[in-house]
């Protein structure tokens, strides 16, 4: 890593930075005619965010579209009118970020039109049926160590044991790095994810001076990696990138965007999954019953988590044009909250939708998105969510909750950051 590179880097945050501050400054300059009904539902609200379905139960009971003005944002809530939304590209934006805070940034889940297209291509080899089986004996290898760990130490925090350290460990070994610097990795990786929480305030600020520390961090560290030659030619999801791109024509930038989209759509999504699942099953104790007795279950099963948790909460576009809902018009170039935690309780779509049922088939859920956003790594984080199911199901008469769960704040990503745990064996 030079000082060249540096510059360049710290460079680029810095106009990332003051582009979102001009976007979000130009976006509050506008007055629109408002035609939506107005809410007091705020997504930025901490406790909300922690605790969001009474929230979700009075948008359900109102119309389709409201509107917080306190955040100058338009909120979709209705599975239908979020999945159509999802997948109309050709109205609604990424390019300003998945967040309220307008922001924009290199990695796919940010991109439109051709060059979305292009970057999907590039990194669809790491996600082939091939690909993924041959992870299958890392996860499942994953899966028996950490739960093993649960196990021996009752009590202990769930999150800590499994997991955050599951999907960091299965992702560093993916991208190459060695058993040595996985610590410094999980590091970097929870500070680089800060970025998703980002609001322009002073608290705000100091989120992203920390995630631009870990982003750096891991940037300089891909950067070695990728000088030392080693990834040409590796069985890592980097090599095989390379192999299968123009034989190595991907620059490393976009290998570090990859490693870094890694982070951020399957790394903390797949850790609010699996923690959310032992405070679910332990909550609904009939429910696991039901799938210890019947273990083919399971992949249902945590279908119905995935649409029961919601680990990702929620995800913006912005209007291109008037956009319709019903009879009301979204004025262009206004911000749009997709509401997936919304959506996968809505009345309408699932009956009983408060409830956990472990065999219920949820297939419309919404939690991985859908249409040409349609999440990359899915089919990564149910492996994951599978293997660790699995492996308690065989192992594990009881789940225990000691204590109370704390809740993230994260208005974006959803799950438990403490939630103490003691494991009956069977």
């Amino acid at each position: 890593m030079t000082l060249t590179d540096g510059v360049r880097f710290t460079g680029s945050a810095a106009r990332t930075l003051a582009g979102a501050v001009l976007a979000n400054a130009a976006g509050a300059r506008r007055r629109s005619p408002i035609d939506a009904a107005v809410t007091a539902y705020d997504p930025l609200d901490a406790a909300t965010a922690a605790q969001p379905h009474a929230a979700y139960r009075r948008l359900h009971g109102g119309p389709r579209v409201q509107y917080n003005p306190k955040r100058r944002v338009f909120v979709l809530s209705r599975l239908d009118d979020v999945r159509a939304a999802a997948r109309d590209d050709a109205n609604l934006s990424s390019a300003e970020g998945p967040m309220l805070t307008r922001i924009r940034t290199p990695i796919l889940v940010s991109l439109d039109g051709e060059q979305h297209a292009r970057q999907r291509r590039q990194v669809l080899p790491a996600f082939t049926k091939a690909a993924l089986d041959s992870w299958r004996p890392i996860i499942d290898r994953l899966a028996a160590e950490t739960v093993n760990e649960v196990l021996a130490n009752p009590g202990c925090d769930v999150v800590q044991r499994l997991a955050i350290p599951m999907p960091v460990r299965l992702i560093a070994q993916l991208l190459g790095v060695p058993g040595t610097d996985v610590e410094d990795f999980r590091r970097w990786s929870e500070a680089a994810v800060q970025i998703t929480d980002l609001d322009l305030t002073a608290r705000g600020a100091r989120k992203l001076a920390g995630s631009l520390r870990g982003s750096w961090a891991m940037h300089r560290y891909f950067t070695r990696q990728f000088a030392v030659g080693g990834l040409k030619g590796s069985d890592t999801i980097l090599g095989r990138l390379l192999a299968e791109n123009a034989a190595g024509s991907l620059p490393d930038r976009e290998l570090f965007y990859f490693a870094m989209l890694l982070l951020l759509a399957g790394n903390e999504t797949t850790t609010n999954l699996l923690g959310g699942m032992f405070d679910t099953l332990a909550t609904h104790p009939e429910q696991y019953d039901l799938l210890r007795a019947n273990p083919d279950l399971v992949p249902m099963a945590v279908e119905e988590l995935l649409r029961y948790l919601s680990p990702a909460q929620n995800v913006y576009r912005t209007a291109l044009s008037d956009y319709r809902v019903g009879d009301t018009t979204i004025p262009a170039r206004a911000r749009i909250m997709l509401s997936i935690g919304a959506a996968n309780r809505d009345p309408l779509a699932f009956d009983e939708p408060d409830a956990f049922r472990a065999d219920r088939n949820p297939s419309q859920h919404m939690t991985f998105g859908f249409g040409a956003h349609l999440c990359i790594g899915a089919q990564l984080t149910r492996m994951e969510a599978q293997a660790v199911l699995r492996e308690l199901v065989a192992r594990v008469l009881r789940i225990s909750v000691v204590g109370a769960p704390r809740w993230s704040t994260n208005s974006l990503l959803r799950g438990p950051t403490r939630l103490a745990v003691r494991l009956t064996p069977a």
